[in-house]
């Protein structure tokens, strides 16, 4: 069995320093622990710049060798080309940067025509493949399975305590590797540059008095809203289009 976990470059949230990515940290911990259980080979890899500093904080955590694909901007076409023929994909839910969108385990799973588990707080291989407790909103948790190969996306909330040692810091190795990564046509077609203008989150008008709002903070009472489950994903939309013009939160 063949077992790689994907590693990015955190940030402090204070002072803003480059560091471990704690999600990804715990993503390796998870997978050092199926790898040893299931005696199965683990790779880290990594896409970006070879000589960041913060790659070495992985070999404390555990990793014996990290792999880093030398690319730039775009890594998709070249993460896929190196992760054919693994079992079991495992990476963190999204990266630490201000902007980042989270979509990489979705268009990587895609491109190696995989399953993907997201959110994923507990992670086990059976013989029918991966089972994976989900995280949930409101406490909730629920148990999936799916069959290797799989890519999983761990949540940053799972059950894993990383532990950090020097030791194992100075005896791992960061490995660059040159990649050619046949292009992307349509990766071609977009400018890629630094955002300037923060995500503004949409939050519905409070309509309530004062003195609801207090009661609220005390009990437990429906707020509205509605569940939708079923119909397919352009009723679905239609659904959360009207949520929004009723709200005045879009003008369209």
């Amino acid at each position: 069995m063949k077992i790689a976990v994907l590693v990015s470059i955190g940030r402090h949230p204070v002072s803003g320093a480059a560091r471990y990515s704690r999600n990804d940290a715990a993503a390796l911990t998870m997978a050092l622990s199926i790898a040893k259980e299931r005696r199965a080979s683990l790779d880290v890899l990594h896409a970006g710049d070879p000589s960041n500093p913060a790659l070495q904080e992985y070999l404390a955590l555990g990793a014996s060798r990290v792999e880093v694909l030398d690319v730039e901007g775009d890594a998709i076409a070249a993460l896929a080309a190196r992760l054919q023929g693994y079992d079991l994909v495992v990476t963190g839910t999204r990266a630490e940067g201000a902007f980042d969108s989270g979509m990489l385990p979705y268009r990587l799973a895609d491109a190696l025509g995989i399953a993907l588990v997201g959110s994923a707080v507990d992670v086990s291989v059976k013989e029918a493949g991966v089972e994976v407790r989900q995280f949930m909103p409101k406490g909730l948790r629920r148990r999936v399975q799916a069959a290797l190969p799989a890519l999983v996306a761990v949540h940053p909330m799972a059950n894993a305590a990383p532990r950090y040692a020097y030791a194992r810091l100075r005896e791992g190795t960061v490995v660059p590797v040159v990649t050619r990564a046949p292009a992307d046509a349509e990766n071609l077609q977009w400018t890629v540059k630094p955002a300037t203008a923060k995500p503004v989150r949409l939050a519905a008008a409070e309509k309530r008095s004062g003195h609801a709002r207090m009661l609220s903070a005390t009990t437990t009472e429906s707020r509205g809203g509605s569940v939708v489950i079923e119909g397919s994903s352009v009723e679905k939309a239609q659904v959360i289009l009207a949520y929004l013009r009723e709200h005045q939160l879009v003008d369209y």
